[in-house]
């Protein structure tokens, strides 16, 4: 059994889980069960019929898109450029140029 210390988080609320329970039929149903304590009798049954089972946390569920080549290179240009130029704010400083 799992401590419920463990699923509760900074903000105080217990951690909620969504099982998604997939029939390896033609008709490929999918049951959700959504609850704070994973239920793995019913996962190690469904698995012995030939199922599959996907378990996620319910409160992280941001889905986060691929950057493409593009922006990646972008904003690694932003931050060398960021840093060149820190770096020469921190020399004009040092040489007494600039009070």
């Amino acid at each position: 059994m799992i401590d419920k210390a463990l699923m509760i988080k900074k903000t105080g609320k217990a951690s909620l889980f969504q099982v998604l329970l997939l029939d390896d039929t033609d008709s490929q149903d999918v049951e959700v069960q959504e609850a704070e304590q994973v239920d793995f009798c019913t996962v190690k049954q469904h698995l012995q019929k030939g199922g599959s089972v996907f378990i996620t946390n319910k409160d992280n569920q941001k889905i986060v898109y691929p950057k493409t080549q593009l922006q990646a290179s972008y904003n690694q240009s932003r931050k060398t450029l960021g840093r060149l130029f820190h770096q020469q704010l921190k020399r004009n400083k040092m040489c007494g140029v600039h009070p």
